[in-house]
């Protein structure tokens, strides 16, 4: 895969085709164009198909479903793929495989005064790279993190050499973490601290939110806090949905001033974000949340001449038909209001909230410059209560209710998940088994190794 011809520019790098002229990428610029390959920027797309955030429209349309692993996720199946290829856990070793190339090959490169600034960027953008795959496969094809069984339960296979012949054993939960910070805090010391222009490429803001989310998920709220400090003190940006448009489909641009880090889901077409969807719907009860001065009802989703809900294209920008998944900054403040209320500052906890939920607010909805009026609570309890209820508004198909349905679950909020099709329901008790993704079939028989419980 790496072996490619350099012409000079990066279209020809990345698509050149095999010749007898042949060569390496040895230079930070070769590297930085292997980095730059978009395909690197897909994350699983599982959570998002099996979360309870949309309905097929009908139940021709969910048997009509462009995949086997749409369709089965959507009821969670014990058989999600029936023998299918699926790219969602390839997608996130190809990325694997190609942070370890480019960490094997700048460690060959001697870094200088000159070239520091470029060693370190590319350094650390490979590290953030390999630490957000390891993630992403650990979070949906291995037990959701529990510190009382982490050291036992069976996590993914750690590749942390360019190798594509050698077969790993599953790692644990615990060790898989131990590697994801370990990659994580070396490159925050590497990543430049602006935010580049192409939200595609890392930096140190995005780092620390990627720490922050996964603290989150693990239940470290100190932690969680704390890294969602740094980086909202080196960026805050969040988006006046004012002055978005509420017409069109495409709301949001190519990295706008929310997004941290641009990454979207593998999903199989079967949620295509936009006028091209036919096949789901938004879920009535999610809907049912937003109030009519909340601008998300008309920037989130455009209203069908049936009554229902489509979502519109994502965070992502133009091209965003596949939800965004990625990190941005109205996720960061509600990680940080969860974190003080979760620790009794009750007003520090809504003082942060209402600094997102301002720039959510039409003034003009039900009458002339009705005033915002600021969420308030009278105990932590109901503080909680108050920013889970807006994380579930706000962090629409973004991949984060699958993993917020399981840490609470794992806190003991039971909650079950049920789906109706054909006159049948299907259901997902709290903490059943196949709220863990099978690895795909095609890696079990190649490598061998321990398939999940189902």
């Amino acid at each position: 895969m790496l072996i490619i011809t350099i012409n000079g520019c990066k279209k020809d790098f990345l698509n050149a085709k095999p010749s007898t002229n042949i060569v390496q990428p040895i230079t930070l610029e070769d590297f930085q164009l292997l980095l730059d390959n978009t395909n690197l920027n897909y994350g699983v797309g599982m959570g998002v198909l099996a979360a309870d955030e949309y309905q097929y429209s009908s139940d021709a349309t969910w048997l009509s479903a462009p995949s086997v692993t749409a369709r089965n996720s959507y009821i969670w199946a014990k058989d999600i793929y029936e023998g299918t290829i699926t790219f969602h856990w390839s997608s996130s070793y190809q990325a694997i495989f190609y942070a370890n190339n480019v960490l094997t090959g700048v460690e060959k490169i001697e870094r200088t005064p000159k070239n520091a600034v470029e060693w370190d960027r590319i350094k650390g953008w490979a590290l953030f790279l390999r630490a957000y795959s390891f993630y992403d496969l650990v979070n949906n094809f291995a037990p959701f993190y529990n510190e009382k069984t982490a050291a036992k339960d069976l996590g993914i296979p750690l590749r942390l050499n360019p190798s594509i012949d050698e077969i790993l054993p599953r790692s644990s939960v615990e060790i898989v973490f131990e590697r994801i910070f370990k990659d994580l805090d070396e490159a925050t010391t590497l990543l430049n601290t602006a935010l580049p222009t192409a939200r595609s490429r890392p930096s140190k803001v995005a780092a620390h939110a990627l720490l922050a989310k996964i603290y989150l998920n693990m239940g470290k709220y100190n932690q969680a806090e704390s890294n969602a400090d740094v980086c909202l003190g080196l960026y805050s940006k969040l988006i006046d949905y004012n002055t978005l448009s509420k017409t069109s489909s495409t709301p949001f641009v190519n990295n706008h001033d929310e997004q941290i880090y641009a990454r979207i889901a593998t999903i199989e077409n079967a949620i295509r974000l936009g006028p091209t969807n036919n096949y789901i719907q938004v879920a009535p009860d999610l809907m049912a949340l937003y109030g009519p001065n909340d601008l998300r009802l008309s920037v989130f989703y455009s209203k069908q001449t049936d009554g229902t809900y489509d979502i519109k294209r994502s965070y992502y920008g133009v091209s965003g038909a596949m939800p965004f998944v990625g990190l941005a900054t109205d996720e960061i403040y509600l990680i940080k209001a969860e974190c003080l209320a979760r620790r009794g500052e009750v007003q520090p906890s809504m003082d942060v909230l209402n600094k997102l939920l301002i720039t959510r607010w039409n003034p003009k909805a039900t009458s002339p410059e009705v005033p915002y009026k600021n969420v308030m609570a009278a105990n932590s309890m109901e503080a909680l209560d108050k920013v889970l209820l807006e994380r579930r508004k706000e962090l629409v198909f973004r991949g984060s209710r699958w993993d917020d349905l399981r840490r609470f679950n794992r806190a003991g909020a039971n909650i079950t998940l049920r789906r109706t099709i054909n006159g049948q329901t299907y259901s997902l008790p709290p903490n059943d088994p196949r709220s863990v993704f099978p690895i795909p079939d095609d890696e079990v028989n190649l490598s061998g190794i321990q398939q999940n419980s189902r």
